[in-house]
């Protein structure tokens, strides 16, 4: 496991090298502000917007107010030269949107309101970027993968577990009950994705601030995806699950029971598929304007499953599912680390952690920087490599030194109580 560690460092690194495969932005000219120069501009504003908020929560309301209003007649009016030409809605909208920032803080609002006024700004200030280039090659690229190794992950064991479960009820010669089971699965299918269709209406209809529900979503993503990533973690719990399943075949087979053998197959389904539904959430959250292409790696990620459900299940093939494992496990580390440097943005955000931006350190487009959650922040990078050398120093720990360890104990019980009787 010594190469795994080594490969999820470098891995991590080749896609934060990534945005070199991004082409620049057009050169386009509009007026007296070229595109190049109205990014430069961009990411001032955002300096300043945040230094806004930040300077006011700590009483300043004078330095604030002028850090504001800076930010928009130093920095977003060059922005708007270029702007107003693609999207003059959107101009108008940062207009207001500044000047309510503005407004807030000479009218001494509390400290929340700025923030979450400050947050809005940003947010427009994103779909900005989003509207004045374009994603390039590598972004499509990997919003393809992320989503593609999302569905993969999930739906590979998913499809492992009722494998096993169908392949008990042939041992025990109680196939009446495939039916039941696969049924269960599809349902569980069918609700799985209604559940993403109804919290996507609901997170968009929500009388909440959006970047308390990006967050929030952010924040168990990288919990949920560190469960599932760690390659021994998820072993073992594989194990558990298998043997559990097993338990309910067993129990429900003695019923005689189809709605208990139903059971089982939405079971055995289900619990990947609220895992699947919240890591879609959050990837689509952060991968705004990528949607297409993002539906294109989970359409293969589909295409592939089924193919593979018809050799394990049907044709009864064995596949290196090791290898899978091993290949998808390494992608959800690198998944959950960009997802670290987003949930970490989307608090800074909201004002819960401070923002110290890291000077001359070169921001990736938009749509890089949040599908690899990369920002030139102190704290987004600490977070990120704090998790990527969790992992390194775990793969090691789990495939190198434990082994070693454990070779070591058993050699000393075989020196200590000598060789078996014969």
């Amino acid at each position: 496991m010594l190469r795994l560690g080594l490969v999820i460092a470098a891995f991590v690194a080749l896609i934060a090298g990534a945005g070199l495969l991004a082409p620049a932005p057009v050169a386009a000219q509009s007026g007296d502000v070229t595109i190049e120069e109205a990014l430069r501009h961009l990411d001032q504003a955002r300096e300043l917007v945040d230094e806004s908020a930040r300077i006011y929560a700590a009483g300043d309301a004078d330095a604030a107010y002028i850090a504001a209003r800076n930010g928009y007649l130093d920095h977003f009016e060059y922005v708007e030269i270029p702007l107003r030409v693609r999207d003059d809605a959107l101009t108008l909208e940062l207009e207001e949107d500044f000047a309510r920032l503005r407004g807030g803080i000479e009218q001494g609002s509390p400290a929340t309101e700025i923030t979450a006024i400050a947050a809005e700004v940003q947010d427009g200030l994103d779909r900005v970027e989003r509207t004045l280039t374009s994603p390039g090659l590598a972004a499509p690229l990997i919003a393809v993968v992320s989503a593609f190794t999302i569905l993969f992950r999930e739906g590979l064991e998913a499809t492992l577990v009722v494998a096993a479960v169908l392949g008990y009820l042939e041992a025990s010669r109680n196939r009446q009950y495939r039916g039941a089971v696969l049924r269960g699965v599809f349902t569980a299918i069918a609700v799985s994705a209604l559940i993403f269709a109804v919290v996507t209406v609901i997170i968009r209809l929500a009388p909440v601030q959006r970047e308390i529900i990006e967050a929030v979503t952010a924040v168990l993503a990288v919990g949920v995806l560190f469960w599932v990533s760690f390659w021994l973690v998820a072993k073992l719990d594989q194990r558990r699950w298998m043997e559990f399943m097993r338990a309910k075949v067993s129990a429900a087979v003695a019923t005689g029971s189809a709605v208990a053998l139903f059971a089982v197959g939405f079971t055995a389904v289900f619990r990947e598929g609220l895992e699947t539904v919240l890591f879609y959430q959050a990837l689509f959250a952060f991968g705004q304007g990528l949607e297409i292409w993002l539906a294109l790696g989970t359409l293969i990620a589909a295409a592939v499953l089924a193919v593979l459900a018809y050799v394990i299940i049907v044709a009864g093939r064995k596949i290196p599912v090791k290898r899978f494992l091993q290949v998808a496990v390494i992608l959800i580390m690198a998944l959950s680390v960009a997802m670290m440097g987003n949930a970490v943005r989307a608090l800074q955000e909201l004002g819960l952690i401070g923002v110290t931006f890291i000077e001359d350190f070169p921001r990736l487009p938009i749509f890089m920087s949040e599908l690899l959650g990369i920002y030139p922040t102190l704290q987004t990078l600490a977070a990120q490599l704090f998790l990527i050398a969790v992992y390194v120093i775990g793969g090691l720990y789990v495939g190198f030194i434990a082994p070693r360890r454990g070779a070591r104990r058993q050699s000393a019980e075989n020196a200590t109580t000598g060789p078996a009787p014969a």
